[in-house]
């Protein structure tokens, strides 16, 4: 079995061929919708309603740190940190990011530290 990550479910609410749209005015319509998928926007998505295929990237970067921790960026709590990016960033920029690993998972640490690379860098601290 070969599980494939794809579609968070953007294209489908906002529709078109565009590869980049301003879409403030759909998520008045879809309230729903954004308060599922939220926790995979974009910093620009979400605050200003500019949606591209970098929004893509960054939910599969919030995807990759959601697997390799084992918690969801949403309802996800830690002291002085506001979800699992900005505890993740703080791990990174202290040398700590092992400290982020599921102790469920069999990987060696060093993987797991090319991964959380991936993932931070997928989901910059400061939106460009």
């Amino acid at each position: 079995m070969n599980p494939k990550i794809s579609d968070f479910g953007m294209a489908r609410m906002f529709g078109g061929n565009n590869s980049q749209t301003n879409t403030a005015a759909k998520l008045l319509e879809h309230r729903f919708c954004f308060m599922l998928i939220s926790g995979y926007m974009a910093p620009e998505y979400a605050i200003e309603g500019f949606f591209s295929i970098k929004s893509d990237v960054f939910s599969f970067g919030v995807l990759i740190l959601e697997i390799l921790s084992g918690k969801k960026n949403t309802g996800f709590y830690q002291k002085d940190s506001l979800n699992l990016l900005g505890h993740t960033w703080e791990l990174w920029t202290s040398n700590r990011g092992v400290e982020l690993m599921d102790p469920a998972l069999d990987s060696p640490k060093p993987a797991v530290l090319r991964y959380i690379n991936i993932g931070t860098a997928v989901c910059p601290r400061k939106s460009k």
